[in-house]
């Protein structure tokens, strides 16, 4: 079921679960579902929604425990997100997407892609990590910093987040709304989602993947170095990796306009008959 609450758009699955999104485009045209990074809303993916032809049906979610999504106590699982993917096309009756997703929602993404093939046209890994399973960073983070998060999650340290996963070329309008959107993410999702990341590991499935694939990674990425890039195209058959000179860890914010267009161009690559 889809209803308008307050402006904003909610789909309710079949699990019963209610998640926030945003579909635009044509309805007869390939379908693209934009799956935001941890912590992230699908007001993330603004600057290329305002930038996708018309052509392309664009749809990007509010993952559980994100933005204005329902917050179950529990369910922050890689798998618990790529599950609701699912169910995302199924309300929405999408039959095959291209996929997409930054950092470590591209996890999600390839989950689906492995798990249901038939529902995934192509796949499009902005920023992705081949896995995060004990990265010892990560574990300083989780142990450091999450493992201390209280609600309400103090405004500075969002701001903070934000900047330190983004970089000095993002525009600061886009900054504040997504130190806004970060705000909503209660501590318990930090804490579940950040500790499975710790844990997850998909590498040696990597090889069964058949969708067409497109990387996308900033040669300034500070968090997901080249040779994860690499590795990623050589795991996954057929893959295209395509570098961002002088860009960090998000280019959609970053660059935008070519971003869009890459993805614009994938997308009708392998959806258009």
């Amino acid at each position: 079921m889809v209803a308008i609450v307050a402006g904003v758009a909610m789909v309710t699955l079949g699990s019963g679960l209610t998640l926030s999104f945003v579909d635009q485009g044509d309805e007869s045209g390939p379908v693209l579902l934009l799956l935001p990074g941890p912590t992230d809303s699908w007001r993330s993916y603004q600057p290329v929604l305002d930038r996708l032809p018309r052509s392309i049906r664009a749809i990007a979610v509010s993952q559980r425990g994100h933005g204005d999504s329902d917050k179950p106590a529990t369910g922050y699982r890689v798998q618990d997100f790529a599950d609701d993917a699912v169910f995302v096309l199924d309300a929405l009756g999408v039959d095959r997407v291209v996929l997409a997703g930054h950092s470590g929602s591209c996890f999600v993404a390839r989950r689906v892609a492995v798990d249901h093939p038939d529902r995934v046209a192509g796949l499009i890994l902005e920023a992705s990590p081949t896995t995060l399973h004990g990265d010892p960073r990560l574990q300083d983070f989780v142990t450091s910093v999450v493992g201390g998060l209280e609600d309400p999650i103090s405004g500075d340290f969002a701001r903070a987040f934000v900047r330190d996963t983004s970089s000095d070329h993002v525009q600061p309008e886009v900054v504040a709304q997504l130190t806004k959107e970060l705000l909503k993410v209660p501590a318990r999702v930090w804490r579940e989602m950040f500790a499975d990341l710790l844990e997850y590991d998909d590498t040696a499935e990597l090889g069964t993947i058949d969708s067409p694939t497109l990387l996308l990674w900033g040669d300034a990425d500070t968090l997901v170095t080249r040779q994860m890039q690499e590795a990623l195209a050589a795991s996954i058959p057929g893959a295209e990796l395509v570098i961002y000179e002088g860009i960090g860890h998000t280019p959609r914010w970053e660059d935008p306009v070519r971003f869009s267009a890459d993805v614009a161009a994938f997308v009708e690559r392998i959806q258009r008959p």
